[in-house]
This record gives C-alpha cells, sequence and structure tokens, in this order.
C-alpha cells in the first residue's frame, strides 16, 4: 500500500514531510465524528481516554483532566466511544 506525503506539512521544529497511510485516512474519516466526545485509545503504549478536541491527518487533539494530549493516528490499535 503506497503512502501519501502533505507536502507542505512538516512537524513542528522538523525539516521531514509528514507521511499519511491510506488506511489511516479512513481512521481520520471516523475520529472526526467523535469530536467533542469521550474517547478510549488503545495505543502501542498503552491506554489512553479524553475528550476529542481536534482531528488532523496525522494526530488527534485529546483532552483529559484540563491537559492536551496529542497522539499520533499511527500509534493507535483501536478507538472505542465511551
Amino acid at each position: 500500500m503506497n503512502s501519501y506525503t502533505y507536502p507542505m506539512n512538516y512537524a513542528p521544529g522538523s525539516q521531514y514531510p509528514i507521511t499519511v497511510n491510506p488506511s489511516d485516512l479512513f481512521v481520520v474519516e471516523a475520529l472526526k465524528t467523535t469530536k467533542g466526545k469521550c474517547v478510549l485509545f488503545e495505543t502501542t503504549r498503552g491506554r489512553l481516554e479524553g475528550v476529542v478536541c481536534e482531528v488532523k491527518p496525522d494526530h488527534v487533539v485529546l483532552q483529559n483532566r484540563g491537559k492536551n494530549f496529542y497522539l499520533r493516528i499511527a500509534e493507535i490499535v483501536w478507538i472505542m466511544p465511551d
């Protein structure tokens, strides 16, 4: 499966472009439906729960206990809306 590189999107402080796999585009669309809702994520490093504040092509912003967490979509194993 080919990846798509967003030519104008660069990680903050980096000169390298962000690459998003086509299968992640479906995850992004699913995440957009959870905006403003509490969601439980299983990641490659453990579980993370929070309210989805923002969804970008490569990451999702969660708020938990008044703090923002930036979760790379590539690290998500599964998603369960609360």
